[in-house]
């Protein structure tokens, strides 16, 4: 479900910042190739930006040291704000990448909600525990005796949006009202 949420997260991030005319988005894989997941969410983007008239910056780290260049990079760009593509690179340094984005003043969105904990902007996405207490139902229709393979598939059926106030504030952002009514979350 990861990328069909890619134009949603665009288009939070332009409500917040109705001016938005250059992204930066920033993506991680230890080989330096796109995956499968990272192609699609570049795809999607470029054409949900093109539709919105928002420059795409597109940078590429594998390491958690290259990480500093890539937000020189980002300055030198001119970007207003910035779209972390998933990674488990991303994920591990997630304090780390959200204190250089607050650093830059940029706004950021994020594909998991630890991010936001930690200190990133916001969160679009599916709501972890709430797959996690699904997940338990499967388990328990196993241990009962059904067959894995005759179980249907599900995709996550509950989207959570989380936003960061402290971070707003920090950043100098007002988010405006229509977005704080419509998040499930709000981290003051």
């Amino acid at each position: 479900m990861g990328t069909e949420l890619t134009g949603k997260r665009l288009q939070l991030l332009a409500e917040t910042l109705p001016r938005l005319a250059r992204l930066a988005v920033l993506w991680s894989s230890p080989t330096s190739h796109l995956t499968q997941y990272q192609a699609k969410v570049i795809d999607d983007l470029r054409v949900t930006a093109s539709g919105m008239s928002i420059e795409l910056k597109i940078l590429s780290v594998q390491t958690l040291a290259e990480l500093s260049n890539a937000f020189k990079d980002i300055a030198r760009a001119h970007v207003e704000a910035l779209y972390v593509v998933d990674s488990a690179l991303f994920y591990g340094h997630r304090k780390e990448l959200a204190a250089l984005a607050l650093q830059a003043r940029l706004p950021a969105i994020y594909g998991t909600k630890t991010f936001v904990q930690d200190g990133g902007l916001m969160f679009y996405g599916a709501d972890f525990a709430d797959q996690a207490r699904r997940a338990a139902g499967y388990v328990d229709k196993i241990l009962r005796g059904a067959k894995p393979g005759d179980l249907p598939i599900e995709q996550a059926s509950k989207l959570e949006f989380v936003i960061n106030l402290r971070t707003a504030r920090a950043l100098g952002l007002t988010i405006p009202q229509s977005l704080l009514v419509r998040a499930d979350e709000v981290i003051q």
